[in-house]
């Protein structure tokens, strides 16, 4: 068995980052979990800070915890508390951190663990990218040396948080342009597959079902999410979107990607953080991302329900 990927997991938890990581902490024969780095994104640095170590104590793993960008480079900042709730984790029988955040800045640690392991570490990202581009801009060595970035972002299509914007690409769209344009290998998942991977009642039943804490809480998280889905998408569930970039770092032929050249818009107006794809070609320019264009989701759910299930 070929020995488990490097990964620092970097995000904005949310509830659906946090159902991710949980994914990741349960499946070390694929993941070896460095460190997670928090951001600012779903609900502010404070509190994705503090939801990092109750996933962590959720998840029961030792695991050290790196603060990071707590605003967008250039833009306002913005928040997802209506979908993700006030705290980011609305869930009962949540337990407390079991420790602090390190003193180092997630910045600084990323150039450092990366360093350290030229050409091994994955950063699998599940929020806005600022982390990541800060830490490209303050050692421009970082993007040679990292093994890739598999992102849950941007979109083929439309958007969530605009009519053209995905909120991860949205949230910071200068530090999307700066990571997509590093020359760093990059895999992209974005609205176009995670919104076909639907946490229908069925299947919140089945993970409610598995009789542990972490099934009971991602349940409960997964509840919460589903009423904004049924009224602003007609979906019967919130959609995998996090769940679906760690899934796909454990097993990649979960979805079928196409290489595309991808720009973001940065020019403020009705297409501000849209991550323009050329799907077909048209510009020749080349290729700098490996989207995401097929799911299989019934695959993906039953990933998630295993390695759950695994957990306290």
């Amino acid at each position: 068995m070929p020995a488990p990927l490097p990964v620092i997991l970097d995000g904005d938890p949310g509830l659906d980052d946090a159902i991710a990581w949980l994914l990741a902490l349960a499946s070390p024969e694929e993941l070896d979990v460095l460190a997670i780095t928090t951001v600012h994104g779903n609900v502010g640095l404070d509190l994705t800070t503090r939801n990092a170590g109750v996933t962590l104590a959720l998840a029961g793993a030792d695991v050290p915890v790196y603060a990071g960008a707590e605003r967008p480079l250039l833009c306002a900042p913005l928040t997802a508390a209506r979908v993700h709730g006030e705290t980011g984790l609305p869930a009962a029988d949540l337990p407390e951190p079991r420790r602090g955040p390190e003193a180092e800045h997630a910045v600084n640690f990323l150039v450092r663990a990366v360093r350290e392991r030229p050409g091994e570490v994955t950063l699998v990202a599940t929020g806005p990218l600022t982390n990541l581009a800060l830490a490209f801009r303050l050692a421009p060595d970082l993007p040679g040396k990292v093994r890739e970035v598999v992102w849950m972002g941007g979109s083929t299509g439309g958007g969530n948080r605009t009519p053209a914007a995905e909120f991860n690409a949205l949230a910071d769209p200068h530090a999307a342009h700066i990571v997509l344009t590093s020359g760093v290998p990059v895999r992209m998942y974005g609205l176009n597959v995670t919104m076909q991977a639907v946490a229908t009642p069925e299947r919140v039943g089945r993970l409610r079902g598995l009789g542990n804490r972490a099934g009971r809480v991602s349940a409960d998280l997964l509840t919460f999410y589903a009423g904004v889905y049924r009224e602003r998408y007609g979906l019967s569930g919130g959609a995998l979107h996090d769940p679906l970039a760690v899934a796909a770092a454990i097993r990649p032929e979960l979805c079928r990607t196409q290489p595309m050249n991808v720009q973001v818009e940065m020019q403020e107006g009705l297409n501000f953080g849209r991550t323009v794809c050329d799907v077909y070609g048209v510009t020749e320019q080349p290729a700098n991302v490996e989207v995401a264009v097929e799911v299989d989701d019934e695959a993906l759910f039953a990933l998630l329900l295993e390695r759950v299930g695994r957990l306290g």
